[in-house]
Order: C-alpha cells, then sequence, then structure tokens
C-alpha cells in the first residue's frame, strides 16, 4: 500500500514540474518580447505559476486518489487500466492545451480560455484561416507534448498496486484522508482568503509576463465553468431601441458649454482612497450625540462634496471596477472575475498614463481576492503593492494589515511619488472597515460602527500630514466609498440607502469648498474626473460628468437580479427574477433607464 501513496506523490510533484517547464518554453517561443525581460523577471514568470501549477496538479491527482481508495476496498487487476487511461486522456488534454495557448497567444494576446470553443463549433471556417505548415507543426507540438507526458505517466502508473493485500485498511483509509486535505487544499490554492483564480499568478506590470505565467489548462476550464448564458439573460429591448435609449443618457458627449471648473490645475497629482464600506448612512451616523466620522464631516466642509452619489454594487470587487472604469456592477456576476474581458475595458489609470502619470495602487491585503490584480496591472497600473511586500511589525486580520500601519507606508509612498517631480495617481484600497471589524481602537460599542471611525481617524491622519507638505498645493484627493454598507442595520439590498456612498475631493487642487447636490452614480467619477482635467474621456460610455449641465442627473445600482435608478423626483427599483417594480413611486422614465443600463452593460461585455 505505501507503494500507492509514493504513486500519488509522484503524479502530484511529476505533473507540477512538466506544468512549471511550460513557462520557460513559452518564453523561448516568444522571445522577442521575452528578450526584453530580466533573468529574475524569467524567474518570477515560473515561480508565480506554480501557484496555478500546483492547483491543476491537485486537480490531476484527486480522481487517481479516488481510485487508490477503491482499490483498497476493492482489489482488482482493472484499475490499473482504468489509471493508465485516465492519465493518458490528461496527457492529451495538458498538451492539447499548451499547444493551443502558444500558437494562440500570438493572435490573442491572453491566455487560453474557453472562446476557443466558439471556433471549434466551426472547424472548416476556422481551419481556413489555418495553413498546412502550420497544422502540420500544432500537430507535431502536441504529439511530442504528449509523448513526454504519456512518458512520465505511465512510468509513474508502474507504482500503482491495484492489489493491496495484507494491509490494515482503516489506517490506510485514514491517511488517504489526510492526503486528500492536503490535495484539496492544493486545488483551493491554499488557506488564505483567496481561491484559486488566475489573479494568483499575476505580479508584474507588464502584461506578456503575466500572461505567461498563467497555466493555460486552468484558464481554459475557469472560464470554461464560467460559461456566458448570463451574458444574454436581460434582453429587455430590440437592439434598436435599446440604442436609441443609450443614445439618450450615454455619457460620452461632448459639453454644449463650459463645465463648471473644480479645480485650480488641469494636471494635479491625485490620491484615490476607496474606502471600505463607508456609505453615507454610516458616515453620517452618531452614537448619543457623538459623530461616528468626525473628521470626515469637518472636511465635508474644506473640498467638495458629492451629496447624492449611489453605489454601483455591495461588493468590493464591483465598486472597484465601477470607480476605477466607470463600468456599471452586474446582478448575478462580476466582470472583474473574467480577466480577459476586465482588462479590456477603459479606466481612470490607462488614461492618466497615457497622459504621462505615474499609477499606483496600494492595499494592506490579498490583492489576488477575485482576480484584483490582474484588473489594475490589465487596466493600466504600473504598480501595485500589497500584503506580500508589506512588512509591518504589526498583527493582521482576516483580511491583511490595519488601515493604520497600512496609511503610514502609503503617506510616505505618496510623498515619494512627489518627490519625482512628475505628475502621479495613487491608488488605496483601504480595509479595517470590513466584517469582522477587528481593529485597533475601542471607541464606540458597536463594532462596525467603532470601525469606521477607525478608518475616519487614519484617513484624517493623511490629510493632515499633506497639508504639512509642499505636496498639498497641487494635490487633489478623491474619497470615494465601494460601497455602502446595510446600516441602519436591516436595510435591504435592493434599498436605495444601501448604496447611497459619499465623494469629497479635497486638497489645494481644489478651487473652492462646494456642495454637489446633482444625482450621480459611482460610475460617474472618471468621466468628472478626466473632463476636469481636460482628458478625452470617449470610451467611457457608461460614465456621465456630473458637472456637465446637459447630461441626465440620476444614479443606478445593481443587486442580486435586480436594478435601482434614483433621481430627483424619487426612485424605481426592479426585481428582474419576477419582472415587476417593487417601489410605489415607479416612473416609466426611470425603469427605462435602467432596463437600459443594464441591457447596454451586459451588451458591452459580451464585445469586449
Amino acid at each position: 500500500m505505501k507503494r500507492n501513496f509514493y504513486f500519488l506523490a509522484a503524479l502530484f510533484l511529476t505533473t507540477v514540474v512538466l506544468m512549471a517547464l511550460q513557462k520557460p518554453l513559452f518564453l523561448l517561443w516568444y522571445s522577442a518580447q521575452a528578450a526584453q525581460a530580466s533573468a529574475a523577471e524569467w524567474m518570477a514568470v515560473v515561480i508565480n505559476g506554480l501557484k496555478l501549477d500546483l492547483t491543476v496538479a491537485g486537480y490531476i491527482t484527486a480522481l487517481p486518489l479516488l481510485i487508490t481508495g477503491l482499490a483498497l476496498w476493492i482489489p482488482a487487476r482493472c484499475w490499473r487500466v482504468v489509471m493508465k487511461g485516465y492519465l493518458l486522456v490528461i496527457a492529451f488534454i495538458a498538451a492539447a492545451a499548451f499547444t493551443g495557448n502558444l500558437v494562440l497567444y500570438e493572435y490573442w494576446a491572453f491566455p487560453l480560455d474557453s472562446s476557443v470553443l466558439q471556433y471549434l463549433a466551426s472547424p472548416q471556417e476556422a481551419m481556413a484561416s489555418v495553413t498546412t505548415g502550420q497544422l502540420i507543426g500544432c500537430i507535431a507540438i502536441v504529439l511530442i507534448l504528449f509523448a513526454v507526458y504519456a512518458f512520465c505517466y505511465l512510468r509513474i502508473a508502474g507504482l500503482f498496486d491495484p492489489q493491496p493485500r495484507k494491509v490494515h485498511r482503516p489506517a490506510f483509509s485514514a491517511a488517504l484522508l489526510v492526503t486528500a486535505g492536503v490535495v484539496f487544499l492544493a486545488i483551493r490554492g491554499g488557506v488564505t482568503v483567496a481561491t484559486a483564480n488566475v489573479s494568483k499568478v499575476y505580479f508584474s506590470g507588464k502584461m506578456f509576463l503575466n500572461h505567461a505565467a498563467v497555466n493555460p489548462l486552468f484558464s481554459f476550464l475557469s472560464t470554461l465553468a464560467a460559461g456566458d448564458k448570463e451574458l444574454f439573460e436581460y434582453e429587455f429591448y430590440p437592439e434598436s431601441e435599446r440604442a436609441a435609449n443609450f443614445d439618450r443618457i450615454r455619457g460620452d458627449r461632448t459639453p454644449a458649454g463650459p463645465a463648471d471648473t473644480l479645480l485650480r490645475t488641469n494636471r494635479p497629482d491625485i490620491v484615490l482612497f476607496l474606502v471600505e464600506s463607508f456609505g453615507t448612512s454610516t458616515a453620517d451616523a452618531t452614537v448619543d450625540g457623538e459623530a461616528v466620522a468626525p473628521n470626515f464631516q469637518r472636511l465635508k466642509s474644506e473640498g467638495i462634496y458629492f451629496d447624492n452619489l449611489i453605489a454601483s454594487s455591495f461588493r468590493t470587487d464591483r465598486g472597484t471596477v465601477a470607480v476605477l472604469s466607470g463600468f456599471p456592477a452586474q446582478p448575478k456576476m462580476s466582470i472583474m472575475k473574467l480577466p480577459i474581458k476586465s482588462q479590456r475595458l477603459p479606466s481612470i489609470a490607462r488614461s492618466l498614463r497615457d497622459a504621462g502619470y505615474s499609477t499606483s495602487f496600494m492595499y494592506g491585503g490579498d490583492l489576488n481576492f477575485t482576480n484584483t490584480s490582474s484588473y489594475l496591472y490589465g487596466t493600466g497600473f504600473d504598480r501595485l503593492i500589497w500584503q506580500k511586500e508589506l512588512h509591518f511589525d504589526a498583527p493582521t486580520s482576516k483580511w491583511g494589515y490595519a488601515d493604520d500601519v497600512v496609511m503610514e507606508a502609503f503617506t510616505d509612498h505618496v510623498l515619494a511619488e512627489a518627490r519625482t517631480n512628475s505628475p502621479f495617481l495613487a491608488a488605496m484600497l483601504t480595509l479595517s472597515s470590513h466584517e469582522p471589524f477587528d481593529v485597533p481602537m475601542s471607541k464606540f460599542e458597536d463594532p462596525m460602527l467603532n470601525s469606521m471611525a477607525f478608518v475616519d481617524d487614519c484617513l484624517e491622519r493623511f490629510v493632515e500630514r499633506m497639508k504639512q507638505s509642499p505636496v498639498w498645493d497641487n494635490l487633489l484627493i478623491v474619497l470615494i466609498a465601494d460601497h455602502a454598507y446595510p446600516y441602519p442595520y436591516g436595510i435591504g439590498n435592493s434599498d436605495v440607502l444601501r448604496h447611497r456612498i459619499p465623494m469629497l475631493w479635497l486638497g489645494g487642487a481644489v478651487r473652492h469648498p462646494a456642495v454637489i447636490e446633482a444625482y450621480a452614480s459611482q460610475t460617474d467619477l472618471a468621466a468628472t474626473l478626466l473632463a476636469q482635467m481636460g482628458i478625452d474621456h470617449a470610451d467611457f460610455t457608461l460614465s456621465r460628468d456630473i458637472v456637465n449641465p446637459t447630461l441626465p442627473k440620476f444614479g443606478y445600482y445593481c443587486f442580486n437580479n435586480g436594478f435601482g435608478v434614483v433621481d430627483a423626483s424619487g426612485a424605481t427599483i426592479y426585481d428582474c427574477t419576477s419582472g415587476r417594480v417593487i417601489t410605489p413611486d415607479s416612473s416609466a422614465v426611470r425603469l427605462r433607464d435602467g432596463k437600459t443600463m443594464l441591457q447596454t452593460t451586459y451588451k458591452i461585455i459580451r464585445e469586449l
């Protein structure tokens, strides 16, 4: 029976090694692009790629592990035949996935995914674009790789004993359960909050290196599991009617007249805070007459406060995309979990980088969560600073380092960026006001409100340090929540109050304090900011300049299989599951606008 444990270990480790060796082969195949990378970056491709190689090895080992358990209780020679047949199938699939990724990357510039099946469904048309030489070359590569995998796997299969005898079955069964636990951890991607996803291997601002680190078999299977049926779920109008509806509310139009000038300069240095769960209801809350966020309340009078902003969703991944890409959330999916599509979205970071800005993003937790790092790298952030490279002499919560120690590091980072004398965008996502609200402060008995007060204190310290530095004069600080929190407790995800968030612009770059009362969406930051800077934002079709008087003023948000539209006259909330409006003061115009926004969102996703 011990031989079977050797077999399982050898199968797992051999798979990892074979998958890891694919990385330098990929780099050699694309030597022109890889030549721009250093030896250390080549090594980083392999090392970071191991995260998904281990996951794939876990999946491949799972069935042999089950067969080993069955053979323990039901010995039979046929198990060896089953095992060899399975390993040969895996050998072919792995060879085909690597070859497909190797050949198609030249044309697609992204790792293999399930979209290849769209072409295989019509093989005659697919082959029409392939020369005989290319076809022969592909077949040759598949056969060579298959031969290598098959040779290794069949040698390893020789260790498998299909008829173990004279063994203590309960003891070995327990050992197999422990082994299964180890394999499960490999499949899951470790014990951290973030499970295995493509984002785990992203490590560089150079997307080619990130793509080289991706395991093509994992990339293919993960997108295959996602499917695309839900992308066609919200077809409310014929295309011509949808287009006509959308033309009325779209955001990429040239202003009819000069918009309000909010800034003293069109090239400020920019600090953007995505403040976790910092909704209007919590930011404005009081406990026995004491403000939960007193610093924020004071700062509102020093900057430009947007009083009627609506968050796009109730999740951080969707709120991040809404803020940075001006792209609305989706009711039952997250575009951030579709890296190939999310990287094609417009973004504030990419627009500013094209305008000569350096771009960076800091977070005290794990940016692999929900593919965040792949989205940030793919949409224009040159540098990501997060938990894996932040080493503080401080405890961590479930989500990472508390905001006080991260804020100190972020402040130093911003000051260092300013010393380069080049414009910069430095963004930070806070985390301490996320459940379980574990913060090093005890001000309020309610843990959620206490965490909000802690974050308020951290933000105030950053602002005060900036005020004391030369950076302040040309600085624009944007404070905006990623989403709100259900407070007062008990409000549902469909409620308008659940989605109201504050946005505040501060800094020496602000022309004068003001309150903007127009209703707007979280997605509208992108167009508003870029318009103030005189930067083209025509590609942000779902983002509207808030201070442009010619554009419609409403907030739009999504919840689970539904949406809401709110403006100065009221709110319309629509439940897609039942197909009905669930608010008494509905408006045909708001309903039409909401349906149009939702349908257009999915149309754009399909076309990305």
